[in-house]
């Protein structure tokens, strides 16, 4: 009996690690999602001054964009976003999410800055209450305050096409 035990549980955890290699981390439900924005105050990332991040929207869709200087896959992605601010329907407001600073303003500097406004969350609390996995992390967001869309990982055209657009394009 004392050797079944160590058994039956070893299977029951290699099942477990089985399943779970069907999974996708983008697919992970947001608990935001069809939910208005919480009341969310940070600082300015420039200015240092508070600011609460629904103040930002008044009345225009956003693309909430959660990222980091040390976040490789922000990199990649920052090129999309640059395009994507070109888009004058959309408000860009960048979360820099358990950053330094100085890396987060040398990134802006090399990489350039696409955001309208950014909000500096040095130690996460902010992506906490956001439900943030991982960086980066991208919220769509429309007119009055509402989730529409979250987006766990970087935005490729292929992405931004057929799950952002769309969703622009029926509002």
């Amino acid at each position: 009996m004392r050797k079944i035990i160590p058994l039956v549980i070893f299977i029951i955890i290699g099942i477990f690690l089985f399943l779970s290699l069907n999974s996708n981390p983008n697919k992970l439900p947001s608990p935001l999602v069809g939910k208005m924005i919480p009341e969310l105050e940070g600082k300015d990332f420039f200015t240092n001054e508070s600011i609460k991040l629904n103040d930002l929207m008044e009345n225009q869709m956003t693309l909430v964009n959660v990222w980091a200087s040390w976040c490789v896959t922000c990199r990649k992605e920052h090129p999309m976003i640059m395009n994507i601010a070109n888009n004058e329907s959309l408000q860009l407001i960048g979360i820099n999410y358990k950053d330094q600073k100085n890396d987060g303003q040398k990134y802006l500097e090399i990489m350039g800055n696409p955001f309208d406004e950014i909000i500096f969350d040095p130690d996460g609390r902010i992506g906490m209450e956001l439900g943030v996995y991982a960086t980066p992390e991208t919220f769509l967001i429309d007119k009055e305050g509402l989730v529409l869309y979250k987006h766990i990982g970087e935005i490729t055209p292929e992405v931004w096409n057929q799950n952002f657009l769309v969703l622009l394009k029926t509002l």
